[in-house]
């Protein structure tokens, strides 16, 4: 055999045990992969606490740092040191009653405190290190969103409905300042109906409250009345199913009232004079101190006492067709004066029993034109619709959550 052909056979011999050599490292390294288990720790507000132990307790009743410290075995000029450096980071005088806090110890024969943290909030908390170099660091839960629904028929009150239905009762403040323009909750009537599909928030799968309510639906007056949150041009608004805004030129009431206690009407007998004249307003019966709120942008154009009967008083003009006055008002809100610019929902005073008056309540006015109108049976009309550019997005959010409410 020639040395030729000897040679090649070599490097064949040669490639054939290098090539089945890589095959059982790869297959060995493989193996190796497969069997190994990587170490994790276990991690509570970012401490590795595989050898620590952790109390948990809340704040008591007029207690400070200094005595949760204190009682377990933190030296007083650790204290000190962190109740003077630390300000920027946390106040520790800000530390409240029932709040949540967590130490972490040693395991040691003899336990050491290495850290202490306090829950500000549900999701945000500030750690001291209590060793070694002292300081303290602010930091944030994983807040975790989750969608929910509910329904209900009202039979007293909305509040009452969404606490009988194991809602968040706090949903009732988002709804009625969605449905603000559309809906006077304090008339609602027995048999009214509501379905909502909204945002709720967890720490911890702890749940710590409402996010945005999504849609919904309210059935009011034999009429449903559906609102879809959203956004075009950076702004988030509520609108129906045509795409209409939900929020209107005029508030429906300019206060959270009781009861309405008297009607407009052109023939009504005084309750203080005793003589039939005319009242062309609405009268809220309300708590002295109630806050009475503008319906609607426009300027102030009175405010003062009104020495035949109207007590202290605000008209507000609106624009060219409309104008407001709010009478019989305890006081007025901080700032108020003739001239200022005001915008919807803003605070103008409080409701009280100046002028002539037999008990605290509003007197609300309605002017069109300068001729007083029923505010109850004022039409106002829509914010600005979805614009044209935005109408796709806007259907397919309606066709997401429309069925939804239908179904539920």
């Amino acid at each position: 055999m020639s040395m030729q052909k000897i040679s090649v056979a070599g490097i064949y011999l040669v490639a054939v045990v290098l090539f089945f050599s890589s095959c059982n490292s790869r297959n060995n390294k493989e193996q190796l992969e497969a069997t190994v288990e990587y170490y994790m720790p276990e991690l509570v507000y970012g401490i590795n606490v595989d050898t620590l132990e952790i109390r948990q307790d809340k704040v008591k009743r007029n207690e400070f740092l200094a005595d949760i410290l204190l009682r377990n075995g933190v030296d007083y000029s650790v204290i000190d040191y962190i109740a003077r450096n630390t300000k920027d980071t946390f106040d520790v005088r800000h530390i409240k009653y029932g709040n949540t806090y967590h130490i972490f110890y040693t395991t040691d024969s003899v336990p050491r405190a290495l850290y202490f943290v306090y829950d500000i909030t549900p999701s945000s908390y500030v750690l001291y290190h209590l060793v070694d170099s002292v300081y303290a660091v602010r930091g944030e839960k994983e807040i975790v969103t989750r969608i929910a629904t509910t329904k209900g028929n009202i039979q007293s009150s909305l509040w009452n409905a969404l606490v009988e239905n194991k809602a968040d009762p706090n949903l009732a403040n988002e709804l009625s300042e969605i449905y603000a323009w559309t809906i006077d909750f304090f008339g609602l009537q027995k048999g009214d109906s509501y379905k909502a599909i909204y945002e709720t928030f967890y720490v911890d799968d702890n749940y710590t409250g409402l996010g945005r309510v999504m849609a919904a639906s309210f059935n009011h007056g034999s009429k449903d009345l559906y609102a879809f949150y959203f956004e075009q041009n950076g702004k988030g608004d509520y609108f129906d199913t045509a795409g209409n805004s939900l929020q209107r030129t005029f508030l429906k009431a300019p206060l959270r009232y009781s009861r309405i206690s008297s009607g407009f009407s052109n023939s009504r007998m005084h309750p203080v004079l005793k003589i039939r004249r005319p009242h062309h307003g609405v009268d809220y019966a309300a708590p002295a101190g109630t806050p009475v709120h503008t319906v609607g942008d426009g300027v102030v154009v009175k405010k003062g006492y009104q020495k035949n009967g109207g007590g202290n008083y605000i008209k507000i003009k609106h624009n060219g067709t409309y104008s407001t006055t709010y009478m019989h008002l305890k006081g007025f809100a901080k700032g108020i004066k003739v001239g200022q610019h005001v915008n919807q929902g803003d605070l103008i005073g409080f409701v009280g029993s100046t002028g002539l008056a037999t008990g605290p309540h509003l007197d609300f006015r309605f002017y069109r034109n300068g001729r007083a109108i029923n505010p109850l049976k004022v039409e106002s009309p829509p914010s600005k619709p979805v614009e044209e550019n935005y109408r796709a997005a806007f259907d397919s959010v309606v066709s997401h959550y429309l069925p939804l409410l239908q179904s539920m």
